[in-house]
């Protein structure tokens, strides 16, 4: 069963969108070179078709040349070189740094080697990019491609119904590039957005708990005074009593053993409402652990947690209201900016104030607009007499939150 279970995870791990093109890549570079080699050799194979033989046709050369063949031969390997760092960088949940510059630059490496292997690219993009950008360059793969058809030299001109058949084809071979990528970025997209409700809920979850602690020490502060303290109240009364009637009879020892335990009664008073003081005031929510739980479900993104040991102790109120704004904030920066890391700040501020930040390095907002999640975040904040603020929104987010730590 282990070895079955093992094997499960194995395929999962196979499966990856980017494990998968990589290992595409990787088997077209060793076919190539394999080729290159029999060529080398006397073996007769294909020669490229791609717009640097095109080129190096034109300017007299052949199409079997050694250093056609080598030249080609490398701009294969860069390309097979570039699109393994990217597809390893980049992942369906993540976008990589600079991912359409790059895609770009990998397409023409492909383009210059044959006009076949850029489908290897469209669903790279498909991945990587947005489905409106993604969708975009995959028609400009096909357009490119017959416009290579035409530019291209070849041994007879292109006609119409030929044309139409490299449309088809390109049409269909992109198409089925776009639609495998886009629903391997969909998939990514599931998987994220459900590990975000995953760790609101175990967030949530940790700060019901600590609520439910506070609701007992609070029901049992309530019940030390409501019973304790009624009765010591009614015991000391009657011992202030009994030792004015007992001091008619023997004036010195009973007013001595009544003082000595309307004295300890009163003591004993004191103590308990001592203690039920202590209890009021140690009823706080501490928000660390909700913060912890909601880091740590979070697969495709790094969220970093900075608290002060002063800002664990807030009212229960505080602590909710901060926790719903915290996690609104954590699903903008993971599911909209897609953002490698999060940093979450709970700091002291003045007069009594919690100051928590939560800053993310993703895409930002070129057009910054409130929605109804910032809104909705503001709205908790004014209510318990703070306020919010977006701080940043290009390069990366932030967002900066102000509330009383006993509102």
């Amino acid at each position: 069963m282990k070895l079955l279970d093992r094997f499960d995870q194995l395929l999962v791990r196979i499966a990856q969108p980017s494990f998968v093109l990589r290992v595409a890549a990787l088997s077209i570079c060793l076919l190539e070179l394999a080729a290159a080699v029999a060529t080398l050799l006397g073996y007769r194979t294909d020669p490229y078709d791609g717009a640097l033989p095109a080129l190096y046709r034109r300017l007299g050369g052949g199409a079997s040349d050694a250093t056609l063949l080598l030249l080609c031969l490398g701009v294969l390997l860069a390309f097979v070189w570039q699109y393994w760092r990217l597809a390893r960088d980049g992942r369906a949940d993540q976008q990589a740094p600079h991912a359409l510059a790059r895609i770009l630059l990998i397409d023409a490496l492909a383009v210059a080697v044959t006009p076949g292997l850029p489908f290897l690219v469209t669903a790279l993009a498909a991945v990587l990019l947005r489905v409106r950008t993604a969708f975009l360059f995959a028609l400009g793969q096909i357009g490119l491609n017959l416009l290579l058809y035409w530019l291209l030299p070849g041994s007879e001109a292109p006609t119409l119904m030929d044309s139409l058949g490299l449309f088809m084809a390109m049409l269909a071979l992109h198409g089925m590039a776009f639609g495998l990528g886009r629903m391997a970025a969909a998939e990514a997209e599931k998987r994220r957005w459900l590990q975000v409700m995953l760790a609101e809920r175990l967030s949530a979850e940790h700060l019901q708990a600590e609520q439910l602690r506070y609701a007992e020490r609070l029901s049992l502060a309530r019940e030390l005074h409501d019973v304790f303290g009624h009765h010591l109240t009614a015991l000391n009364l009657q011992l202030q009593l009994g030792s004015a009637l007992l001091a008619r009879s023997d004036a010195l020892g009973a007013s001595q053993a009544v003082e000595r335990a309307r004295e300890g009664a009163a003591q004993l008073l004191a103590d308990v409402r001592e203690a039920v003081s202590a209890q009021r005031a140690h009823g706080r929510i501490d928000l660390s652990d909700a913060l912890k739980a909601l880091a740590e479900g979070i697969a495709s993104t790094r969220v970093e947690l900075d608290i002060a040991e002063a800002a664990r102790d807030l009212s229960p109120r505080a602590a909710h209201a901060l926790l719903r704004c915290v996690q609104e904030a954590v699903t903008n920066s993971v599911r909209h900016a897609r953002a490698p890391r999060i940093v979450i700040t709970l700091q002291m501020g003045v007069a009594g104030e919690i100051a928590v930040s939560v800053d993310d390095d993703g895409s930002g907002a070129a057009r910054y607009a409130e929605g109804n999640g910032l809104k909705g975040m503001a709205e908790r904040m004014a209510e318990l007499g703070g306020s919010m603020r977006v701080a940043r929104t290009n390069p990366g987010f932030r967002i900066e939150l102000r509330c009383p730590r006993s509102a």
